[in-house]
């Protein structure tokens, strides 16, 4: 029987989180959660109910509202929001952009953040969690802390391939606003926590950073 492990895995948007983040706890049996899913998922029920997303009282007056569920399948992540299936709306460019504004508000975060602890203490085999402050706020005794890392044009190609037809240099200053507003905000910013283990994803392929990532997680286990 292996040894239960949580991993954490931060890093900004473009590193190759969510991949790499799936592709190693299905390779080691583990469970997974896209954290920034989750985000997604409140503020698309805040658009959807037509809260005022450049309130903040607003946005906290309603945090505690929708009921937000997350399948932790590596193979098949689900996520719910009263009931609806919501992965495909939480992907649209209106989420997108307004998904910065809604995570910065702390009742927000303490909401999501209760949701997370729950959810990684629950896993019985271990649990890959992937976001942005996981290492420095959500988990911070984790087992194991990887922060990824890429240079923005790395970011931005990744990024803009995925978007079929995207502009790499629109993308690419999307990117640098997202950084800048995740890592200036007051309530769990995007940090990299003191005992992380950097990877920098700029000139890696997707199977040589699963393999690297991998590789840490065996080494960890077996020395627990």
């Amino acid at each position: 029987m292996d040894t239960a492990v949580i991993v954490a895995i931060d890093g900004p948007s473009g590193t190759g989180k969510s991949s790499t983040s799936k592709a190693v706890a299905a390779q080691l049996g583990l469970s997974y959660l896209d954290t920034g899913a989750q985000y997604r998922a409140i503020t698309w029920w805040m658009v959807h109910n037509g809260i005022d997303i450049t309130d903040p009282a607003a946005i906290a007056a309603a945090a505690g509202k929708p009921e937000i569920v997350s399948g932790t399948d590596p193979s098949a992540p689900t996520i719910t929001v009263d009931g609806t299936d919501v992965a495909g709306p939480i992907r649209t460019q209106e989420v997108t952009s307004k998904v910065s504004a809604v995570s910065a508000v702390p009742e927000v975060r303490a909401r999501i953040t209760e949701l997370q602890r729950s959810i990684a203490a629950g896993a019985e085999k271990g649990i890959v969690v992937e976001g942005r402050d996981i290492g420095t706020t959500v988990l911070p005794d984790a087992d194991l802390k990887i922060f990824l890392t890429a240079s923005p044009e790395a970011r931005a190609a990744r990024r803009s391939g995925e978007l079929k037809g995207a502009d790499v240099n629109a993308t690419r200053e999307a990117l640098l606003k997202r950084d800048a507003a995740d890592s200036g905000r007051k309530t769990s910013p995007l940090a990299k926590a003191d005992d992380a283990v950097e990877v920098d994803t700029s000139d890696l392929t997707l199977q040589q950073v699963i393999e690297c990532v991998v590789t840490l997680v065996e080494e960890k286990r077996a020395a627990k």
